[in-house]
């Protein structure tokens, strides 16, 4: 639509509004999950990879199919796919809210992220498309505080939907609730957000797709069900397996690059050294995130024994602190301070993630959540100094025409770091669970089991200062596009 640019539409407003409130739908159905797990697997009796594969299946899926979701919207129209993956999106939430077994929770989920990887891509590119230069920054400051609210929204509705236990569901409204929004966004999208596509688009690369989809699932498939059938020497091979098969991704789109031009991942960009550590960056901080958002649920409901509720209002000082420290580090910090402010995020979350874990130790199950709130407050600015400015600090030194290419890539990074972070709970937490003497609490085994967590969340936050070291000092941009921000703060756990 060439008028957006010259003659802005009077409906953009209300097309924003539909784009947005799917991709809080999205926002809120992936932090949603977590507080409402220990519900999950006292009705379903869900073993704990279970429990990990219904949120690391999700963030897979979506991570695979992310890259080639943004490029269908390129070819067949974004407006088409964006409508497609609402509709998928709405249908497989159903399918959730209905599912009698984990198997069927964790194939549900699995659509559902495959149906968000279709749909989320085509809305910063609505964005785009529908709103003129001068506009877009005050379009993308609301987006940006549209996922604070997600990340604060989604636990509490994810604790108030669980306790109030409607019509005797139990914790199936978590995902109920997404049909009457996913129903109104379909209606009203199709009368408001007008359809585009891009100009030039790359070809679609399915074979790229599938065997960087197999490589990813050979190593997490054993890494998050290895634990539970006693680490068997097939995981190992089939981890083992996953180098070579990764490699020959990498090779093969080499090739691709040369013989069409339109490879699924464009290789040339980690020649750039700050794209490179970024993507670093974003991958060990998914990994942190990862384990974190979920270890800490099930410490607090099946350790301490405490209700969806409790623990959902427990995390609400983090929430704002990571919204309040991500407007304060865009506007004022990072332009005088530079990747200081990525590096101190790290450390002051370190420094909060050491604090929890000294409390958790000595405190045990006696632990209140007032006592939780400083810890939680000091990882959210930790948290906040990161993911505000991480996406422009990667994309600084990106050429102009690999932008959207780079912004893609960054998000599924993202997203894979979240699913390699579950299955390594498996280790972090899980062997904790199971290696405890059978004479023991539930409770005292827990923090033991979180405690020892935190380590590994601790190492990864130390991970993530060095790696920042490879970002420039200063984000100057001279021969990149400004941004698409990045979909959704690392701490969308899937």
């Amino acid at each position: 639509m060439p008028s957006a640019q010259t003659v802005p539409d009077r409906r953009r407003w209300a097309a924003l509004a539909v784009v947005m409130t799917a991709s809080l739908m999205d926002l809120v159905d992936v932090t949603i999950v977590n507080i409402a797990m220990p519900s999950i697997q006292k009705d379903t009796g869900a073993s704990f990879s279970a429990l990990q594969w219904i949120t690391a299946g999700y963030a897979l899926a979506f991570a695979v199919g992310l890259i080639t979701g943004g490029r269908l919207g390129d070819i067949y129209g974004r407006k088409r796919l964006f409508l497609l993956g609402v509709t998928g999106f709405t249908l497989a939430s159903a399918l959730c809210g209905l599912a009698g077994s984990p198997a069927f929770l964790v194939a549900a989920r699995v659509l559902q992220g495959g149906t968000a990887a279709l749909m989320v891509p085509q809305v910063l590119a609505i964005i785009h498309t529908t709103f003129p230069a001068e506009e877009r920054g005050k379009v993308f400051g609301m987006f940006g505080a549209m996922v604070g609210l997600g990340a604060v929204l989604g636990p509490l509705l994810g604790a108030l939907l669980s306790e109030w236990d409607l019509f005797g569901l139990g914790w199936r409204p978590i995902f109920l609730v997404n049909l009457p929004i996913g129903v109104a966004g379909l209606l009203l999208g199709a009368k408001y957000v007008d359809e585009s596509r891009a100009p030039r688009a790359l070809k679609l690369d399915p074979v790229g797709m599938a065997l960087g989809a197999a490589g990813l699932l050979m190593l997490l498939y054993p890494l998050t069900q290895g634990r539970e059938s006693g680490w068997p020497l097939w995981g190992f091979v089939s981890m083992a397996l996953s180098v070579p098969v990764l490699l020959l991704f990498v090779a093969y789109e080499r090739a691709k690059t040369r013989r069409d031009g339109s490879p699924l991942v464009e290789l040339s960009l980690f020649r750039v050294k700050s794209f490179a550590g970024g993507i670093g960056v974003q991958l060990c901080f998914g990994v942190v995130t990862g384990i974190f958002f979920l270890v800490w649920t099930l410490y607090m409901q099946l350790g301490l024994g405490w209700s969806p509720l409790r623990a959902g209002l427990t995390g609400v000082p983090f929430s704002i602190a990571v919204s309040v420290a991500a407007g304060l580090s865009v506007q004022r910090l990072v332009p005088r301070f530079g990747r200081k402010v990525l590096q101190a995020g790290a450390l002051v979350m370190a420094a909060g993630t050491l604090l929890h874990l000294a409390e958790a130790e000595h405190l045990g199950t006696g632990i209140q959540p007032w006592q939780m709130a400083p810890p939680l407050v000091v990882m959210g600015l930790g948290m906040g100094l990161i993911v505000a400015p991480l996406t422009d600090a990667v994309l600084c030194e990106v050429p102009r025409e690999h932008s959207g290419s780079a912004s893609g890539l960054i998000n599924t990074t993202g997203q894979l770091g979240v699913a390699l972070g579950l299955g390594l709970s498996s280790v972090a937490f899980f062997s904790v669970v199971d290696g405890a003497a059978p004479t023991r609490s539930a409770g005292p085994v827990f923090v033991d089991a979180f405690t020892h967590s935190l380590w590994w969340v601790t190492a990864g936050l130390l991970a993530v200062f060095a790696l920042v070291f490879a970002l420039p000092a200063r984000a100057a941009r001279p021969e990149a596009v400004e941004p698409e921000p990045s979909k959704e703060p690392a701490l969308a756990a899937g």
